[in-house]
């Protein structure tokens, strides 16, 4: 065998390089087909919404009564969410509060406001007390908002 011949003859490398592609094609399109086989890509556009919400205290929390708001939610920016889908939840520490939302529109979306209102009150809030704005459509449930009563907002 010539040496010269043996670094001019190129003819095995294309086939090899063409096994390689058809591995790596086979095993991407095996990945591709197992993760919706398996239903991993099912959640593909089922997705939280995304808003920017603020939250703020209520007028006259010092004189806390029932029927009052405690916070209001204000939407800024981001997905519009339709109202059927909000919750308004309270965790008081050593208070009986209920909280329900009121909302004047059916849809929550940038610029509009939702009161998080007292019903049944029968004590007063202390601060640590919280207010949550939670999203929740059945299959899917997230918090958008928490706002926490400091000691200012419920000092008279």
């Amino acid at each position: 065998m010539k040496l010269k011949n043996l670094f001019t003859n190129d003819r095995a490398v294309s086939p090899v390089i063409g096994v390689i592609l058809m591995v790596a094609i086979t095993v991407i399109l095996a990945a591709v087909i197992g993760t919706f086989v398996i239903g991993l890509g099912d959640d593909i556009g089922s997705t939280t919404p995304s808003a920017s919400v603020d939250a703020s205290p209520g007028d006259g929390l010092d004189d806390f009564e029932a029927d009052e708001t405690l916070v209001t939610f204000t939407h800024r920016s981001g997905d519009s969410i339709s109202a059927d889908n909000l919750d308004v939840v309270g965790s008081f520490n050593t208070s009986n509060i209920d909280v329900e939302k009121d909302i004047s529109q059916g849809t929550f979306n940038a610029g509009r406001t939702l009161d998080a209102n007292a019903t049944e009150a029968s004590d007063e809030l202390e601060a640590g007390d919280t207010v949550s704005l939670i999203f929740d459509d059945g299959d899917r449930s997230t918090t958008l908002k928490t706002y926490e009563f400091t000691e200012s907002d419920v000092s008279s």
